[in-house]
């Protein structure tokens, strides 16, 4: 167990995914006790966004977050999701996730209208002032240009895929990039963190996904395998590591209290 003074976010974790239905609490609780005191509650669709806030309304360490996964190619859904987010604007920490992903949708008509739908959803960040919590699978620096594109403010870039020289551009615009635990196995993941400073890096599990062990559900409590594994890379002390990513997260997102 890690000394209780620290506390972590976990920026990015689908609490609300069927594989805690059974044990939620006692995950949160695990999270807790290793000095995780928020966790960004990110959904894909608008029953996730609106189970993410029925859960925050039972623990007060989620906080709930809205979006439209980019494989739902559908400008209806997109609309509900945004009316959504507009309604429940002032209790939600973000809108996510949202962004691109060309390693599912290939054909250039159906990316076409992914990027209209991502241009609704930074648009709509914009206006409600709330950060976006991007995916960019296969799609890294057409998302990073995107952004940029529209002048986007308050981003982080979820477990990003790409090369860190892409990353560049978007680390000079002030943006974030979040580390999950599967970087400890991700030779991907380990060059990003190694070119890029620490002033942009934030934390997430990704959970129940993308975990130290490919093999296990990924929880928030792991979150600690990134900061073990950013502080070797980096070659820097775990401390470091934590002031960083927190003073980061209050940068992106502001100050949550501990649960």
């Amino acid at each position: 167990m890690m000394p209780s003074k620290y506390s972590l976010v976990d920026t990015h974790a689908h609490i609300c995914d069927p594989a805690f239905d059974k044990d939620r609490a006692e995950v949160l609780e695990r999270a807790r006790r290793v000095g995780v005191a928020a966790i960004i509650a990110v959904g894909e669709n608008l029953s996730d966004a609106r189970k993410n806030l029925e859960l925050a309304e039972t623990y007060s360490m989620l906080k709930p977050a809205a979006g439209l996964y980019p494989d739902t190619l559908d400008m209806n859904q997109a609309d509900e999701m945004a009316d959504f987010i507009l309604q429940n604007h002032s209790v939600l920490a973000a809108i996510g996730e949202v962004g691109l992903d060309y390693w599912v949708v290939k054909e250039a008509p159906h990316r076409a209208l992914q990027r209209e739908i991502f241009k609704r959803f930074i648009d709509l960040a914009k206006a409600l002032n709330l950060p976006l919590n991007v995916h960019s699978r296969s799609a890294g620096r057409h998302a990073i240009a995107q952004l940029l594109e529209n002048n986007a403010k308050r981003v982080q870039m979820h477990a990003f895929d790409g090369k860190s020289g892409a990353a560049l551009p978007a680390v000079e615009a002030g943006y974030f990039f979040s580390i999950p635990p599967s970087v400890v196995r991700s030779r991907q993941k380990q060059k990003l963190v190694k070119r890029l400073p620490l002033s942009c890096l934030l934390l997430e599990t990704d959970s129940p996904v993308l975990g130290h062990c490919p093999e296990e559900r990924n929880e928030p409590a792991n979150i600690w395998q990134s900061v073990k594994t950013i502080a070797a890379l980096k070659d820097v002390s775990e401390e470091a590591v934590i002031a960083a990513v927190s003073e980061n997260t209050e940068r992106l997102y502001g100050k949550f209290e501990s649960a």
